[in-house]
């Protein structure tokens, strides 16, 4: 029997051609080498998408990340947790990025806004859970996971993760990597609802540090705490004693460089 070498898209998203193509392409980029011009205009491509990311989150100002699960719905008690979160975040005057999503992300930047803060997602193109959800100022379509978890890592001076699937965990431990490399310095990494997390913290102590692949010290940089003022006031001491963040004057974007 043969077997499919191709995707069809339809198959999976119906008639909505451009989620589609932008699936087609990303499966295409990480099956193996392809010929040497589609290498270089998927390269194009990606530098594209990269610069255009630069370009339209320059102006969000300091932002914390709140990493969570798209599942949860609003009558969750994460999703209320998610929530106050964003607002005591955005109270301590930092803008509530998130991936854009439903569940959590919609938690927390809805939290955000309905303090008068500010919310961005960086959103990515999936044939399910993929629409940007109503309250956020800033929102960016991505096509690659990896472009968007830059996006996400670069613009915030701290990381909030609440429940959540392997994409929760993805983004975690990558920035968890990050600041164990000191690739990112004393970047707090925060986990909140703490009763989920805890058998993973167990994990690590009594596996990974067991056999020495990870150290103490890798454990202890996560701050547990369900409280979001405790959160968001200890988000705010790392960024004013470490960061030097200060209230002041914001970059405004100029019309002669199309911002």
């Amino acid at each position: 029997m043969n077997t499919p070498t191709k995707l069809d898209p339809n198959l999976i998203l119906g008639p909505d051609e451009h989620m589609g193509k932008a699936l087609e392409e990303e499966r295409l980029f990480l099956d193996g080498p392809q010929s040497r011009f589609a290498e270089l205009m998927r390269a194009f491509r990606i530098f594209g998408e990269v610069i255009h990311g630069f370009r339209k989150l320059h102006f969000v100002g300091p932002c914390v990340t709140v990493f969570g699960s798209a599942r949860f719905g609003e009558d969750h008690p994460y999703y209320e947790l998610g929530r106050r979160v964003g607002a005591e975040l955005a109270k301590a005057g930092f803008t509530v990025m998130t991936g854009g999503g439903p569940g959590i992300m919609e938690a927390a930047n809805r939290g955000a806004k309905e303090v008068g803060g500010r919310s961005v997602g960086c959103n990515i193109v999936l044939p399910h859970e993929q629409a940007p959800n109503p309250y956020l100022d800033t929102f960016i379509d991505f096509r690659y996971f990896f472009v968007r978890k830059l996006m996400l890592a670069k613009y915030s001076y701290a990381f909030v993760a609440l429940p959540g699937g392997f994409g929760t965990m993805d983004e975690l431990f990558e920035i968890a990597t990050l600041v164990q490399t000191k690739k990112m310095d004393k970047f707090p990494i925060v986990l909140s609802g703490v009763e989920f997390w805890k058998p993973m913290l167990d994990f690590l102590s009594t596996s990974m540090l067991k056999e020495k692949t990870i150290d103490h010290s890798d454990i202890d940089r996560f701050i547990l705490s369900d409280s979001p003022a405790e959160i968001a006031a200890k988000v705010r001491e790392v960024g004013m004693q470490h960061f030097k963040l200060r209230k002041g004057p914001v970059a405004k974007p100029k019309w002669w460089l199309g911002e």
